[in-house]
């Protein structure tokens, strides 16, 4: 039978009706790895051939052009790809022997060359999929004449629209509805080049788009008779939004902010948490800055300058030395003076596409993997690999290392009270795993998490010197368990449970009991968590906070009362636990971790201790398997299952 997500999908699509897409349906930020063959398949996810759309494509470590292909235009073949380059006026490139050759069902092939496929180099591809309310491509024919309209099948008045003359050199011309306050129309932005706003009537005719058409004026770049034109449609959801699996979610914002010149800049408050943004100076010349969380936008201070910038105007390399702005689980923050983000009083446009999935996960495998470094593996990477971009990774062998993609190339030690360190190679640049290092390990293992509503969500934040902090997060749920660490200082991990309470917390890297503190964690709820403590803290510390919560038949956050024998915890699972973590509340115990690749077994099953950098003991019958859970055996090593003795768990199916 098809699940309710899918049926709704399933309507959505050529139907017209946008309720039920989910973010991952209609957009995504892919990174590969060229390997110079003809036909490489690019798995993303997205339906172009059957809905069409943009491809947009750049090397990240070289000047190469930003090449675009649509679905309007046609993909091609060796001698005519049709492409076209945001960072130039050429008219599309048709003798390339290089480009996109087919738009598929889940994504779209490519051919070889540098600008996209060359071996070993780094590429970075961003999809638009067709979609009322998000984004739709049209060409048409110019006629030289001012008032000219085309239709559209947006379903909404476009945020934004980006026009190129395909068959003529000439300017890529931008409508954006940020660009003034009052009349927006009466502008233009140019996408291959640095200027500010232009008022002419030429442009757009000084005439408002509409949710059907938009207009042009008499300019040869956007209306020259006998050329043609494609253009490229880009919604603005302002709470009519209709994705994720109630309908009702926005994804997409056109808006503007103005800077303050301060590295304490704008804080832009979307509705969503963003994965793509796209920002220009429409008061001055400035480049199109482009920042996405794949390739790299961790959330630092304004002096650590760790972000990944492209600009869309220019064939530069990727910069990774820069500090923009900070994602927030409802924005983005400016955290620079840097005139191309946030100059005193000038007016800044963006387009920001929120991060998703919308829609509980519906298997353990889409948001949990396992992997080792053992003689098994290949010694290619990611050193660890998994089925999807991993969010949050616990690379664990002597040492216990969370690395998250919200941290950049920083880790923190699980069996410390460390501050973060800096380790290049444990890295989230994959969209198939973590950790950059080759050659093999038995003793080293990656456990890998990724973010869905429901199930797992992280936050990161630089903290106000108050005794009452409350956090906006993404779970959709009320956590069950949260693992709070001070980033910039040598401070314990604070750790929530549903079954410890708000007045008590637990430290992740020590065997204390629980320690009770009225009102440590005031009224946690489905969209915010409040921290009391300042212990917690320093001002303008710099923090991450791991949300979890229970999601029926993948995840089971709860506790148990040692009953001094042998007992089944039912977590709701119908294959077993994957993943198994258990620690002792009420007296001293270890945190400890089973997984189905060390071996959940009938007998003596392998464990590690989050707490501790001790090697892997396999000498206590501890846990057995249990299709609804898992079996816990009593075991005075670690005090585990001792009757009376009370333990809260985490669970993965």
């Amino acid at each position: 039978m098809a699940t309710k997500k899918k049926l709704l999908q399933a309507a959505a699509g050529s139907a017209g009706g946008a309720g039920g897409l989910d973010i991952p349906d209609v957009f995504s930020t892919y990174l590969y790895t060229g390997n110079n063959q003809d036909g490489t398949v690019i798995t993303n996810g997205i339906d172009l051939e059957g809905e069409g759309g943009l491809i947009w494509i750049k090397r990240r470590n070289a000047g190469t052009e930003h090449l675009w292909q649509d679905s309007a235009r046609g993909a091609g073949t060796g001698t005519s790809y049709k492409q076209l380059f945001s960072n130039l006026t050429s008219a599309q490139n048709t003798t390339t022997n290089e480009g996109v050759t087919s738009f598929n069902s889940n994504g779209f092939t490519i051919d070889n060359g540098g600008d996209i496929n060359q071996t070993g180099n780094p590429y970075v591809s961003w999809t638009w999929r067709k979609a009322p309310k998000f984004f739709d491509v049209v060409t048409y024919s110019g006629t030289g004449v001012a008032g000219l309209t085309v239709d559209h099948n947006l379903g909404s008045v476009p945020g934004m629209i980006i026009i190129k003359g395909y068959d003529d050199t000439r300017d890529w011309a931008v409508y954006h509805r940020g660009v003034d306050a009052t009349n927006p129309e009466d502008y233009a932005m140019v996408l291959q080049k640095t200027v500010a706003r232009e008022d002419n009537v030429a442009w757009f005719n000084d005439t408002a788009p509409t949710d059907t058409q938009f207009t042009v004026g008499n300019k040869l770049d956007i209306n020259r008779s006998g050329y043609n034109y494609v253009a490229y449609l880009f919604a603005h959801n302002d709470g009519d939004g209709e994705f994720g699996p109630d309908g009702d979610a926005d994804i997409i914002k056109c808006g503007s902010y103005t800077g303050n010149g301060s590295s304490d800049g704008p804080e832009i408050d979307l509705g969503f948490e963003p994965q793509w943004v796209m920002i220009k100076n429409a008061s001055s010349a400035g480049p199109w800055v482009m920042l996405d969380n794949m390739r790299g936008w961790p959330v630092t201070d304004e002096n650590t300058f760790t972000d990944h910038m492209l600009w869309a105007n220019t064939n530069n390399a990727e910069y990774t030395t820069v500090k923009r702005a900070n994602i927030t689980s409802t924005g983005f923050h400016i955290r620079q003076t840097n005139s191309q983000v946030n100059t005193n009083n000038d007016n800044y446009i963006y387009m920001a596409i929120r991060r998703g999935p919308l829609a509980q996960p519906e298997s353990g495998t889409e948001v949990f993997a396992i992997d080792t470094r053992g003689s098994t593996g290949d010694g290619n990477l990611p050193t660890f690999r998994s089925t999807f971009p991993v969010d949050l990774g616990l690379y664990a062998s002597s040492s216990k290392e969370f690395i998250t993609r919200l941290m950049g190339p920083n880790t923190l030690d699980a069996n410390t009270n460390a501050s973060q360190h800096n380790q290049t190679s444990r890295d989230t640049d994959y969209m198939n795993g973590f950790v950059s290092f080759t050659g093999t390990n038995d003793a080293q293992y990656g456990y890998m998490w990724k973010r869905a509503p429901g199930f797992f969500d992280v936050v990161a934040w630089n903290t106000e010197n108050t005794a009452n902090r409350r956090l906006d997060h993404n779970l959709t749920v009320t956590p069950e368990m949260v693992w709070v660490k001070s980033r910039d200082y040598t401070e314990s991990w604070y750790v929530y449970h549903k079954d410890v309470g708000s007045n008590g917390f637990l430290s992740l890297n020590e065997t204390d009991d629980n320690t009770v503190t009225s009102a440590m964690w005031p009224s946690p709820s489905a969209t915010e968590f409040g921290i009391r403590e300042n212990a917690v803290w320093n001002a303008g510390t710099a923090m991450i906070g791991y949300f979890f919560a229970t999601v029926d038949g993948i995840s089971k956050v709860g506790s148990f009362t040692g009953n001094g024998s042998s007992q089944t915890i039912n977590c709701g699972f119908t294959a077993g636990s994957r993943f198994i973590l258990i620690k002792r509340t009420d007296a001293n115990g270890n945190w400890v971790v089973f997984d189905s690749l060390r071996g959940i077994v009938s007998g003596n099953s392998p464990y590690i201790l989050l707490n501790d950098t001790q090697a892997e003991n396999a000498s206590y019958d501890i846990v057995d398997p249990d299709s609804s859970g898992f079996i816990i055996n009593q075991e005075t090593q670690n005090n585990l299952n001792v009757n009376g003795a009370n333990y809260i768990f985490y669970a993965i199916a």
